[in-house]
């Protein structure tokens, strides 16, 4: 049975947790999926328990700083394991050809050599676009293209173990036009920036975002069995699981899963 570890659940602007990010566990392994702004990510893998060591897959949805930036420290460990004879096998990487040519160029200007030595050898890029597949962890993962209207950005499915899909539709609304790969999932990870109610203090949909209520009536509407909100706003972050499945559950009849940091939810 698989298990999500929450990393982060917070939008970019956060400082009362980490930015949204998370790893898919199989018998000890581990898919990481994005980093969140900065060597946050260490800290969030040590208090998860989370060896680099485990980690041989690696999504990065998009090139915001608050999912990519976290991407250079993981490289710097991985790197430096490797270099160290305690990384066993390869770091595979999936994202967008551009975040390729931008991770490699910072990786260059910040690593050092020794460490980019590995990418291209160990470390290898695997580049993604609408519907391309990939087998990782026993699973088959299909990427796609949300729709972003601010950056090119790539949600995906995951076909669990015990049959049921999984999808991540990134940090953006859903797009009607992602319906083929969306439907028929039975766990969805949505961003819910803020309660509906809190639209005119945090401004969701200037900046492209959901408010709770909107995640919840499109889960409702696909017929999702389990929904998981997060990229959230902090202000509330002390009431933030109270309130927002109560807000969920007034449109939505599904499970509701609203975690904080490090909480671990098993997807049976």
């Amino acid at each position: 049975m698989e298990r999500l570890h929450v990393l982060g659940t917070g939008n970019a602007a956060v400082t009362r947790c980490y930015n949204t990010c998370f790893a898919l566990e199989k018998q000890g392994e581990y898919l990481l999926c994005d980093a969140g702004g900065g060597n946050g990510i260490l800290h969030q893998l040590k208090l998860a328990g989370i060896g680099f060591g485990s980690i041989h897959h690696f999504i990065i949805t998009h090139a915001h700083c608050d999912h990519l930036l976290g991407a250079v420290w993981v490289l710097r460990m991985v790197g430096t394991a490797m270099k160290g004879g305690t990384y066993q096998g390869q770091l595979h990487i999936y994202c967008h050809r551009s975040i390729i040519e931008g991770l490699t160029a910072m990786a260059k200007l910040m690593l050092p050599a020794a460490i980019n030595a590995f990418l291209g050898d160990r470390i290898l890029f695997h580049p993604v676009e609408d519907g391309v597949q990939e087998q990782i962890m026993g699973h088959t993962v299909t990427f796609f293209d949300i729709g972003s209207t601010k950056l090119l950005q790539y949600g995906f499915t995951l076909l669990l173990t015990g049959g049921q899909k999984l999808c991540c539709l990134g940090d953006e609304p859903y797009n009607p036009a992602c319906a083929r790969w969306v439907e028929g999932s039975s766990w969805l990870l949505s961003e819910a920036f803020c309660l509906y109610e809190h639209r005119e203090i945090f401004k969701p949909y200037e900046k492209h975002h959901s408010t709770v209520m909107d995640a919840a009536r499109l889960a409702q509407s696909l017929g999702i069995a389990h929904l998981v909100l997060w990229h959230t706003e902090d202000k509330y972050l002390d009431e933030r699981k109270l309130l927002y499945t109560r807000e969920a559950r007034s449109e939505y009849s599904g499970d509701v899963y609203v975690p904080d940091d490090l909480e671990v939810i098993s997807l049976a």
